[in-house]
């Protein structure tokens, strides 16, 4: 089973019902205690009431006709007790058939589970494969068009219209087509972080040629930009709130997806050694390096990954899942670098490719990043009245903290003297990766894998500090907490806040979304893009 394929498996059978287990007959249960007894002691036993109403008509003839006692004991036994005297060499037909019947029922059952698990598989497999088959033809198309507007985002926009307008004219179609695609969207949001992962397996190769000072002016654009945005988002939130005076409503609930299992676990595990061992003995034996790597680097990122989620609350602080999961990627690039005397670039290298015909690890993750932007369609329709009632507050943050990210990153950059290619790296710091390097593939000299690197870097630093600067700026409105959050953090800092104030999850969802869309059709229009450039310089 390929590696790929296994995710699929574990994320359908976590989903599965349980299988029941059959009860015991009653007959079975209260028929063994006198059938247990020694002849000399059964006549003394004398069940309670309630055996009475399971005794059978068979078992009664069968004691009368084996009786050893006198008429006179048994019929002073039989009426005190009501509970008839069975014979202990006598086959009882009732109870054999009861054994026959479970082990039937539980047979039956063990092959319905294995068919619900795989109608499940299929379901997954068919929902995400139309998913990402959309975002391949819609990036192939836009290529071939010579359109620099991002694929993704237009198919998202294209399949919330269709949404809003089954909505409109057949709300059971508009239901039926979200509750289809419910599996790929939990598959997404439960493997969401591996998406980001790739930009820091490989930070190691993006920042070599970046001078010390330069990514010190770099780490401060990122903690202070992330204070500041959180900071404008959150303040614009309570302000409009204040003017419209909008009354919260209960937000609709929202999926979430299985946690770990241990079985997982010990799969990938063996998907890791098998394939680590085979590298090292055959290294072209899938036809390329990069390719040969891609099962155990893969591996090791979805290790890391379960690993970290697998840690105590106050561990994760420090040593978020994202970090681990990279860490563990690098260390096991690392030792086969080691073992096959070829060192860690090359294999960090063979991680992420860049080639799509010869993919590694970490090009498999990141390809699901434009389904990812996809999936936002479903997440906006599913909460499409929460948006309505709350859209003074929700789009005006968004828009006005999108706006300072972007324009406050520019004039930093310049006014600290960072290089205009690194500045231009930076800029969409706080919008989530998907978007982030189609907003960079606008300007010429950018650096993708360091715009990644950053993105990334900012939502660990909100993930781990915004619910702490939050209490300290006074913010106690969930609205202005979760839109907060997610314009200054994005994915992950949206995922750490409603963690622990899931009343906040709605906001955090949407204001998460709309941040990255504006962004990037804001810096779409050729205008915007000339004064980002001139404030840069």
């Amino acid at each position: 089973m390929s590696p790929l394929l296994f995710l699929f498996h574990s994320h359908a059978t976590l989903h599965t019902s349980p299988s029941t287990v059959p009860a015991t007959s009653s007959i079975s249960a209260f028929s063994t205690p006198s059938l247990l007894l020694p002849n000399r002691h059964r006549s003394l036993f004398t069940p309670c009431q309630k055996f009475t109403k399971v005794s059978s008509k068979s078992l009664v003839a069968s004691s009368c006709r084996n009786a050893t006692f006198s008429e006179k004991l048994r019929s002073n036994l039989i009426t005190k007790s009501n509970f008839p005297l069975a014979d202990p060499n006598k086959s009882h037909p009732k109870r054999t058939s009861v054994v026959k019947s479970t082990g039937s029922e539980g047979g039956l059952t063990s092959a319905t589970t294995l068919q619900s698990t795989a109608l499940n598989l299929l379901h997954l497999a068919g929902s995400l494969g139309i998913i990402v088959a959309v975002d391949k033809l819609l990036k192939q198309a836009f290529v071939a068009a010579a359109i620099k507007f991002p694929s993704a985002l237009f198919g998202m926009f294209c399949i919330f219209t269709i949404l809003i307008a089954l909505d409109s004219t057949v709300p059971a179609a508009a239901i039926g087509l979200v509750n289809f695609f419910q599996p790929a969207l939990l598959f997404i949001q439960r493997w969401l972080p591996l998406f980001y992962v790739p930009s820091l397996v490989v930070l190691p190769l993006a920042v070599k040629d970046i001078p010390a000072a330069s990514g010190l002016k770099i780490i401060y654009i990122i903690a202070g930009g992330w204070l500041a945005s959180l900071s404008v988002a959150g303040f614009t939130a309570i302000a409009v709130r204040k003017l419209v005076n909008t009354e919260m409503i209960p937000a609709e609930p929202m999926a979430k997806p299985s946690p770990f299992s241990s079985l997982e676990l010990l799969a990938w595990s063996g998907v890791f050694l098998v394939s680590f061992v085979s590298a090292y003995l055959y290294p072209t034996i899938l036809g390329t390096n990069a390719r040969t790597c891609l099962p155990f680097l893969l591996a090791s990122t979805v290790l890391g990954y379960i690993f970290g989620s697998g840690l105590p609350t106050g561990v994760k602080k420090v040593f978020h899942p994202i970090i681990c999961c990279s860490l563990a990627a690098d260390l096991a690039a690392y030792a086969y670098g080691y073992v096959s005397k070829s060192g860690l670039d090359p294999v960090l290298g063979y991680y992420l490719t860049k080639v799509s015909s010869n993919p590694g690890a970490g090009d498999i993750l990141m390809g699901f990043l434009g389904s990812v932007i996809l999936s936002f369609a479903f997440s906006m329709f599913q909460q499409r009245k929460l948006v309505k009632r709350h859209a003074a507050e929700i789009l005006s943050s968004v828009i006005l903290s999108t706006l300072f990210s972007l324009y406050s990153t520019a004039f930093i950059g310049r006014l600290i003297g960072l290089e205009p290619s690194l500045t231009l790296s930076v800029l969409p710091r706080c919008i989530t990766v998907a978007l982030a390097l189609s907003i960079v593939s606008f300007f010429e000299g950018a650096n993708t894998s360091l715009t990644a690197a950053v993105v990334v870097v900012t939502g660990l630093v909100g993930a781990n500090f915004a619910q702490t600067v939050l209490d300290k700026l006074g913010f106690r409105d969930p609205i202005a907490r979760g839109i907060a959050t997610a314009s200054s953090a994005h994915g992950l800092g949206t995922a750490a806040l409603s963690a622990k104030e899931p009343e906040a999850l709605p906001f955090c969802a949407i204001a998460y979304a709309l941040t990255g869309i504006f962004g990037s059709v804001i810096c779409s229009v050729p205008a915007v893009r000339q004064s980002l450039l001139a404030i840069i310089g």
